[in-house]
């Protein structure tokens, strides 16, 4: 049996409650999903059609092949979206890996931020923002028995 206002067992007692925050935890999870098929997209990309990523010599950071920057964001896109639709779920391994790959978005963002200022301000504070959602109010979104 279940109570109609709550979609829980009726003999568990009132539903727990639930914080303001768990918009963002939704928000950082949707994000994760977004960010994950971008990233997706980014390594079939290099992996097919590799004139797209047209760069001068020494124009980048590292010297890596481009199939090997397609595989990358290929595999980081596969545990980004993963991890997106396990947060939403609120499963806890979501949380932990999305915190991660928040915190490394931050510092790889970091070291941008003398080329665009605002922006990267701007990016910095919304993985901060992601990290205290799903480190905070993560749990919010598990379904409770």
């Amino acid at each position: 049996m279940s109570s109609y206002a709550t979609e829980r067992p009726a003999h568990t007692g009132p539903a727990p409650e639930t914080t303001g925050w768990i918009g963002m935890v939704v928000f950082a999870g949707i994000m994760m999903l977004v960010l994950g098929g971008f990233q997706i997209i980014t390594g079939i990309t290099a992996l097919n059609r590799d004139e797209v990523f047209v760069v001068s010599p020494g124009g980048t950071a590292l010297s890596l092949d481009y199939s090997v920057w397609g595989w990358g964001h290929l595999i980081l896109g596969a545990i980004t979206t993963l991890t997106g639709v396990g947060v939403l779920l609120g499963q806890t391994w979501a949380r932990v890996t999305g915190i991660v790959i928040a915190g490394m978005a931050a510092m790889l963002h970091f070291s941008f931020l003398a080329a665009s200022p605002l922006w990267v301000s701007i990016l910095i504070g919304m993985d901060i923002l992601v990290i205290y959602a799903l480190a905070a109010h993560g749990g919010d979104v598990r379904r409770k028995h």
